[in-house]
């Protein structure tokens, strides 16, 4: 009783954190946005955005605080060397809870440039978090089928903003959170992961690929099980398995066009899957390492 007593109160503690930090956060990027939306010139863009991305950080570093103070969670984490805070950088991760966003930040904060997510256009309206967004430039995607050249054009336009400042841009392959029902529904060929979804790395690279230094492929495992956000703000995250994997982007995939060229979509798939089929054997290695 008195442990589950302890765990709500760290809990609430950590949410009240969470929400005043967001809150306080945006309401100090809305000036700084407000400029950037009067004043488009290159300069004063190069400025505002810089800004921007030095609150959000601040954002970060303050949940890094409060997830260390509500818990003593062992972070395993290798393959940072060498990363570089002024480069751009395509992440793709596995995907297994909401906890993955946090563990994400945390583990690059500070090392590359600040994580842009491909984000589901509804996501614009959220109140306060919607704003922030914008201001950072994260591209709302429309995610509907027909909608692909116009997600396209939505990611060069983002990209070509990108190109002024150093940028990581993010994305979680399988296009949603892992589960074991959703592996047996897809019959998904992968002992720990679903099947990759390879359209949206495709309109990252096709957007932006020459500009990217690497990708940075990311494996997370959660050797005690998957944790919900309430186990991270409740202090019930104790360990945590990160393994980051530089790649070279193949000059072949730079520059085509998966969606009219069957030669090139399946040279694309064949290189995701390749990568997806490592993945998978690196998370089975880091499971019977762990027992």
């Amino acid at each position: 009783m008195l442990h589950r007593f302890w765990s709500t109160l760290k809990g609430s503690f950590a949410t009240s954190v969470l929400a005043a930090n967001a809150v306080a956060i945006c309401s100090s990027m809305i000036p700084v946005a407000f400029v950037k939306l009067v004043l488009p010139f290159g300069a004063v863009r190069r400025g505002t955005d810089r800004v921007l991305n030095a609150l959000a950080e601040g954002w970060i570093a303050v949940n890094g605080w409060w997830m260390a103070l509500v818990q003593r969670i062992r972070w395993d984490v290798k393959g940072l060397d060498g990363l570089r805070r002024r480069g751009w950088y395509l992440v793709s991760s596995n995907h297994q809870s909401w906890v993955d966003i946090l563990v994400l930040q945390k583990v690059f904060h500070r090392r590359v440039p600040f994580l842009k997510f491909f984000l589901k256009r509804q996501l614009l309206y959220v109140p306060v978090m919607g704003l922030a967004w914008w201001a950072l430039d994260f591209p709302f995607m429309k995610r509907r089928s027909g909608s692909r050249s116009a997600d396209l054009a939505t990611a060069r336009r983002a990209c070509e903003k990108f190109r002024q400042i150093p940028t990581s841009v993010m994305n979680f392959v399988e296009g949603t959170r892992f589960s074991r029902a959703k592996h047996d529904q897809q019959q998904s060929p992968y002992r720990h992961l679903l099947k990759p979804k390879v359209g949206g790395l495709a309109t990252a690279i096709g957007a932006m690929g020459e500009r990217f230094d690497a990708l940075l492929d990311v494996t997370i495992v959660y050797p005690e099980g998957v944790p919900t956000f309430w186990d991270l703000l409740s202090g019930k995250l104790r360990r945590v398995v990160v393994r980051v994997r530089e790649r070279e982007i193949p000059k072949g995939l730079l520059g085509g066009d998966y969606e009219g060229d069957p030669v090139f979509r399946a040279r694309m798939q064949a290189w995701v899957q390749d990568m997806w089929a490592e993945k998978d054997h690196k998370i089975q290695e880091i499971i019977l390492g762990l027992g």
